[in-house]
């Protein structure tokens, strides 16, 4: 498909084009820091350490999560750069904390039937699961969890 296809579709079909735009943008933006930043640096920027956020939330912004983990899930699925979980995560969590609402970004790990160990990130915010579905049900050991700083 051209890009004047493509560009057409996008803004003739696309009911969340702000935020899709600005997680594109975002994940562009963390998979670089992924390449270039220092691990230490980059941990200073995901929140809060230690700390969880709230299992309330008010139905608008479970609506917002939604339409976050839509948009998030659908440019990342088609970037050029590897989105993997840990993009995807931070990518919901910025845009989620710029409408001030309140997420837990969750670390974890396990061994996969090779003995390799495998690691997963996924955001929740009250009791929905924005990216990566649930880690701990899907058998990850919660590593560390980091709550969004809100401005």
């Amino acid at each position: 498909m051209s890009i004047i296809a493509r560009t057409y579709r996008f803004i003739r079909y696309n009911e969340h084009k702000g935020v899709t735009l600005k997680a594109w943008v975002l994940s562009a933006y963390y998979r670089h820091q992924m390449l270039y930043e220092d691990t230490k640096k980059l941990n200073s920027k995901w929140g809060i350490e230690g700390n969880e956020t709230s299992y309330e939330a008010t139905l608008d912004e479970y609506r917002y999560a939604k339409k976050v983990a839509y948009a998030v899930n659908q440019v990342c699925s088609k970037t050029k750069w590897e989105s993997k979980c840990l993009v995807r995560a931070l990518t919901a969590q910025r845009l989620l904390a710029e409408k001030k609402i309140d997420s837990t970004l969750y670390l974890g790990c396990k061994m996969d039937e090779n003995q390799k160990m495998v690691a997963h990130a996924w955001i929740r915010v009250g009791q929905a699961f924005v990216t990566g579905g649930d880690g701990a049900a899907d058998g990850y050991a919660i590593v560390d969890k980091f709550s969004a700083r809100i401005k």
